[in-house]
């Protein structure tokens, strides 16, 4: 079966006429005496091609051409005119009529009429699903190009990352050549100003103010050896004794250990903590990671907060997150909080986020720290467990 056609005239010997003439073509007719039904049958039928006349009752002509047109854009529209109605013919074809045929036609006319606006109807709708084909492509390339946008700007952050823990592991590799020597060499004239400031104490001890200055003395010695026993710890050293871990439990513990402090300062709580299977690593070591963590974010909110402590598990690794909200850590400062001896503490010597970061890649895994979007500072943990 070919197209689809319907008729609508008021005058059943064009309907009979017509109907009998396309179907013999091979033509799927319908006709219709009226306007209203003529629209009726565009809406059932969905034509390729409607044959309206002008003067029709209930629906005039150019009344029903507007609203196929508007309505059914692909069923094409060739009215019916009478002779000497050419400027009625150029009105409907401003208003959408695809062609005209003037009364009365021969059979060949309108067969040539019909069959010429149908090639109009293929082209016109090939080049609309070409031009929607091409708005769709359009639409696929601006997706990629903006999914090749972001998968580059990942990349490069993956990079500047990955770039940036390497810097850290080369300082951390540095500092170890360099705290080890410096604790050989500054610890032996260190003793024997210990010693000799001991000397002295005992010389002096009838006189309280030589006395005192002795102290201070032996204070400030014991100061620069826990510096140096700090620095040691940022640096790579050998691993200590290793057992299972269970790090649900040993967050718990590190949590319990500061239970008066989070209380005296209303710190709420947000722990989440996925089941883990142990791991061998030193616990004494790992506690120190959620030590110096926890003991920042609480320096972070001395008038209340919540310190968040999430741990969940992707295959074979497991996600930690540790998060405050308190002011945050500005912007210029992120790329260096894990250098040994930065500090934005007013007390402080800068060693913390080192002995963490050097724990981490220990433990052969990741740390990043990042501002959260509502408040406070976020860092992210990534520990292999098998």
């Amino acid at each position: 079966m070919k197209d689809c056609i319907v008729v609508v005239d008021d005058e059943r010997i064009i309907l009979e006429l017509t109907s009998m003439i396309l179907t013999s073509r091979g033509y799927e007719v319908h006709t219709a005496e009226d306007g209203v039904a003529g629209v009726e049958l565009v809406r059932r039928h969905q034509p390729s091609v409607v044959l309206l006349d002008y003067m029709m009752p209930k629906m005039d002509g150019l009344t029903a051409l507007k609203l196929i047109r508007e309505e059914y854009p692909s069923s094409y529209v060739v009215m019916f005119t009478g002779k000497g109605s050419e400027e009625i013919a150029v009105e409907l074809m401003k208003a959408g009529a695809s062609d005209y045929i003037l009364k009365p036609f021969s059979n060949h006319d309108l067969i040539d009429r019909i069959e010429q606006v149908l090639r109009l109807r293929r082209i016109e709708l090939n080049n609309l699903e070409l031009r929607r084909e091409r708005e769709r492509l359009l639409r696929e390339v601006e997706e990629w190009n903006l999914e090749l946008e972001h998968r580059v700007e990942e990349k490069s952050r993956e990079l500047e990352r990955a770039h940036a823990e390497i810097l850290q592991a080369e300082k951390l590799a540095a500092l170890g050549h360099v705290s080890a020597g410096m604790a050989h060499e500054i610890r032996n004239p260190l003793n024997s100003i210990s010693l000799f400031a001991q000397v002295l104490r005992g010389a002096v001890q009838n006189d309280s103010e030589l006395v005192t200055y002795a102290d201070k003395i032996i204070n400030e010695v014991d100061r620069i050896d826990e510096l140096l026993v700090k620095l040691l710890a940022t640096s790579n050293q050998p691993l200590g004794p290793r057992s299972e871990v269970n790090l649900p439990d040993l967050i718990r513990s590190v949590l319990e250990s500061f239970s008066d402090q989070l209380r005296a300062q209303k710190i709420e709580l947000d722990v989440a903590l996925v089941p883990a299977e142990p791991f061998m690593a030193d616990p004494e070591e790992v506690k120190q990671i959620f030590s110096n963590l926890i003991a920042n974010a609480l320096h972070e909110m001395p008038d209340g907060g919540r310190l968040k402590i999430h741990l969940g598990r992707a295959d074979q690794v497991l996600q930690i997150e540790v998060s405050d909200t308190g002011a945050g850590i500005p912007e210029e400062h992120l790329s260096q909080i894990f250098d040994p001896f930065f500090t934005t503490k007013s007390k402080g010597t800068g060693f913390g986020l080192s002995v963490v970061l050097r724990i981490v890649k220990t433990l052969g895994g990741r740390i990043r720290v990042e501002n959260a979007v509502d408040a406070g500072a976020r860092f992210l943990i990534e520990l292999p467990v098998a």
